[in-house]
């Protein structure tokens, strides 16, 4: 049950828990699916340089987003996909949902194609890499959002900018659950599984500017050291949970804030500072009011764990993968997902791995226990999976890893 809150602002932790519950899982029964798949850019003319954000407007014409043209309709492609631009000129498409992966595949293949033929008008090419090896990292975009970002992250290291502008994701969103024992049942394979799927779609060993270091994902690595604080997760994700909802709600408050929004260019937050203070009153004399439901929400779009509660599930560890082999992460979750013996056999699959995120981005596949674990969780997958021809891209992807090669055939 959602808390009613008063439009001046929250004044209990309670309170903004409720709301974070509420609005962060949204309850029924699951069926729909979607992706995001996101690409760097060139221009072809100048691989070395990134396109400008005015070509990449032109190109899009009305398909273009509002960060690059406030006037324009942003209008969906054909197949139902939105498309956005990342702070470095990287393009993403965001999917419609869908009731199957199946489905979705051919939505985001379809609007795929329409994007490169659109790019291709401006001489812009987008590259199925998941980090860029060539190009220091350079921000296009220039809003106080992403300002704010990159002078948070900046105080940490190299890793926020690069994350931003030099690397590229696929993401799968389900469907949260029908009730609370689904959600904790479905978080807890997601968690379960996510260090055997990230090695076993690690593909990005190189990302020019990184600190020395091998990592089979370096896409992930920039994610683990730009601030664990809002990209580990909560504490409880380590082991099964009963109650993520809740353990989520608490988590997000006691996040420190990565800016507030204000009037003028300048959204910094008060250093060290959560929401959870915010709302107990400790910021009252820096930011002069409570914070609102519109506060919270914005809050947390600035949360990025690997499994990110958005109304549905968010799952942001897959590396963007080379030509179609996007479908695999796709196919594979709603296989692992379809029935509860395939959540509980996945699960159980993956119990000795679960809580080894960094050795996974650190050594993918070179990893023998995550090499297994990856090699059985797709192959159980396989064996779920509906549609006959993502089945077999499964399967290929299970033996892959039992090779020990990465998506773009490469030994670790």
């Amino acid at each position: 049950m959602v808390v009613a809150v008063e439009s001046t602002g929250f004044t209990s932790r309670p309170a903004a828990e409720s709301y974070v519950g509420g609005v962060c899982f949204k309850l029924g029964p699951p069926r729909l699916i979607g992706a995001e798949l996101e690409w760097l850019t060139h221009h072809d003319r100048s691989p070395s340089d990134r396109p400008d954000l005015t070509s990449i407007a032109a190109a899009l014409g009305p398909h273009a987003p509002k960060s690059l043209d406030p006037g324009s309709p942003a209008r969906p492609l054909p197949s139902g996909s939105l498309v956005t631009v990342e702070p470095g000129g990287q393009i993403e498409l965001s999917s419609a949902p869908h009731d199957s992966a199946v489905r979705l595949c051919e939505a985001l293949a379809s609007d795929e194609r329409t994007l490169r033929a659109l790019l291709a008008t401006r001489s812009i090419t987008a590259h199925a890499h998941a980090a860029d090896s060539r190009r220091t990292a350079r921000r296009l975009l220039q809003m106080p959002r992403y300002r704010a970002m990159e002078e948070r992250f900046e105080e940490i290291g190299p890793f926020g900018k690069l994350m931003m502008c030099n690397t590229a994701a696929v993401q799968v969103s389900v469907d949260a659950g029908a009730d609370v024992a689904d959600v904790a049942r479905r978080w807890n394979l997601l968690q379960a599984a996510g260090p055997a799927l990230i090695a076993a779609f690690a593909c990005s060993p190189r990302l020019r500017g990184i600190p020395p270091g091998d990592w089979a994902s370096q896409r992930m690595r920039t994610w683990f050291e730009l601030d664990r604080s809002r990209t580990i997760g909560p504490p409880e994700s380590a082991a099964s949970s009963a109650d993520p909802i809740a353990d989520y709600a608490r988590w997000v408050l006691d996040v420190p804030l990565l800016c507030v929004r204000r009037d003028g260019p300048c959204w910094t937050a008060p250093p060290g500072a959560t929401f959870a203070d915010w709302v107990d009153g400790a910021l009252d004399d820096e930011i002069g009011r409570r914070p609102t439901p519109d506060d919270l929400d914005y809050h947390l779009t600035t949360v990025f764990p690997a499994v990110r509660a958005v109304g549905h599930l968010e799952v942001r560890y897959f590396d963007t993968q080379p030509d179609d082999q996007w479908r695999s992460p796709i196919a594979a979750l709603e296989a692992l997902l379809a029935t509860g013996e395939a959540v509980d056999a996945a699960t159980a699959v993956a119990a000795d791995t679960r809580e080894r995120w960094i050795d996974a981005a650190r050594q993918g596949l070179a990893d023998g226990e995550l090499r297994r674990a990856a090699a059985e969780l797709l192959e159980l997958a396989a064996d779920f999976a509906a549609d006959r021809g993502l089945a077999a891209g499964l399967g290929a992807a299970s033996a892959r890893c039992r090779r020990g090669e990465n998506p773009v055939g490469e030994r670790l």
